[in-house]
């Protein structure tokens, strides 16, 4: 299976022994990773997480100053990147309270580098989607080479803007994109101050892609967070 298309996420490491670090880095980019954010505690791993934006967060459970489940409700209060427990503590009831948090893998140490890779690819594979030319929504359908929707055979042009949001959107298809990184995607690395704006392409996607714009079923507003777009099953 091609994975290359999964090489461009950013990876976060947190894990506060060094010499694993390296390995894990030195696994990871001899696969083709090349975005690695790798730190090794709990504080710059927050501070990372809000600067870095990762895709994937690869946490240790035992940190200096804390643990790696509490580090993940943190990352969890504003973004829901997904979190795999890369640590030695393989007991039972540590698997279950790493998963039963939210957390979407849980490897201990010791570990093979393939199988690690193959649940990081799973992982991966399983919160992002290959950039699709054509999106179908309930309604209509996004054609992205076309910058063009189909409703109901009337064909609507997208703006700049609207297709560049739309693509953001549907690369994270079913899942939360928060406003910053949605005003990230749109005006560059200084987004404050966009977000009305961020709201006006909203609410004019909509009126493209919607049967009701006022009750949206396709891009939907996740309240204190950002939206998030779900295509048609």
């Amino acid at each position: 299976m091609d994975n290359s298309f999964l090489h461009s996420k950013k990876l976060l490491l947190v894990d506060d022994e060094p010499e694993l670090l390296t390995m894990v880095s030195a696994i990871l980019t001899d696969e083709g990773f090349q975005r690695l954010v790798t730190v090794t505690n709990m504080k710059e791993g927050i501070a990372a997480a809000k600067a870095e934006k990762p895709d994937l967060a690869i946490l240790d459970v035992m940190l200096p100053d804390g643990d790696g489940f509490s580090l993940m409700e943190q990352i969890r209060t504003w973004t829901d990147v997904p979190v795999i427990f890369l640590t030695a503590r393989d007991e039972a009831a540590d698997k279950l309270a790493g998963l039963g948090l939210g957390a979407d893998d849980y490897i201990a140490k010791p570990f093979l580098p393939q199988e690690f890779l193959l649940r990081v690819y799973a992982v991966l594979r399983r919160c992002y989607k290959e950039d699709a030319t054509v999106l179908k929504l309930d309604g209509c359908t996004v054609d992205f080479s076309r910058a063009e929707v189909d409703k109901g055979g009337e064909i609507l042009p997208l703006t700049a803007m609207e297709h560049r949001l739309l693509e953001t959107l549907a690369r994270n298809e079913g899942r939360i994109v928060t406003v910053d990184t949605l005003c990230e995607a749109l005006w560059g690395d200084n987004p404050f101050g966009y977000e009305n704006s961020l709201n006006a392409h909203v609410r004019r996607i909509r009126e493209k892609i919607e049967a009701d714009p006022s009750k949206p079923i396709s891009l939907l507003t996740v309240k204190g967070l950002g939206y998030k777009l779900l295509a048609r099953k």
